[in-house]
């Protein structure tokens, strides 16, 4: 099983082209704090044809994630919003601990899917220290910082809930002065929707308003997170 908190933890990318503006449709279906979703795949080029397949759109490649042993592209989603690809880097085999184990579950996915979600709470200190406050066990803020493409240096920091429901919460990042990635990524993506679904989503949401945060729940036999990213040439569904 793909442990999400050390992708999520790793996986903030830099991004590379521009084009023109784009507008959210399913505002009341998409997190209002919503920073970007994570599309895992088995290898970094299938999974940029999927998007552009399904959207019209070719991500832009990121980066690598040293130590981690991924690498990633990038699709800017409509303000300051975008979908990571998320693969494995085959040029690493020097991995941190843990790593190994999660990069192998990766490399079995036989299709694209969710590994998760990332919302900016503004202040990430601020915010961490409000949770702890209401009893809720968090762990960060950690600091991380990745040179782009252009030779300027991105800079973040996150944090991450101890118990995230089996993934389906989201992790916390604030962008530490940096430029967005959605800024230069690759535009003409919107995403129109992106909810949980679970069997109790009554129990779901208390734990969403306690934490503050807001996500679309809906009751459905299986956990998962679901999105629908609509793009200039069709619409990818994905899930988790």
């Amino acid at each position: 099983m793909i442990t999400r908190g050390r992708f999520l933890t790793a996986a903030v990318a830099t991004a590379a082209t521009a084009a023109g503006p784009a507008t959210a449709l399913g505002a009341d279906e998409v997190p209002s704090l919503l920073d970007h979703i994570i599309l895992g795949c088995s290898d970094l080029d299938t999974g940029i044809a999927f998007v552009e397949r399904s959207t019209g759109v070719r991500a832009a490649y990121g980066g690598v994630h040293p130590g981690g042993g991924t690498r990633n592209a990038l699709v800017a989603l409509g303000g300051k919003r975008y979908l990571e690809i998320l693969a494995p880097d085959p040029s690493q085999t020097n991995l941190r601990s843990g790593a190994v184990r999660d990069v192998a579950a990766l490399r079995a996915l036989a299709s694209p899917k969710l590994l998760g979600w990332a919302v900016h709470p503004g202040n990430i200190e601020a915010f961490v220290a409000q949770l702890r406050q209401r009893g809720i066990a968090i762990e960060g803020p950690v600091s991380g910082s990745r040179k782009r493409p252009d030779g300027t240096i991105l800079k973040w920091k996150t944090a991450h809930l101890v118990d995230d429901d089996h993934g389906m919460l989201p992790f916390f990042i604030d962008w530490d002065g940096s430029v967005h990635p959605s800024t230069d990524a690759p535009k003409g993506c919107i995403v129109e929707r992106f909810v949980i679904d679970t069997p109790d989503p009554e129990t779901l949401r208390k734990t969403i308003q306690r934490i503050g945060i807001d996500v679309p729940t809906y009751r459905k036999a299986v956990l998962e997170l679901s999105t629908i990213i609509v793009g200039p040439q069709g619409r990818l569904e994905a899930t988790s």
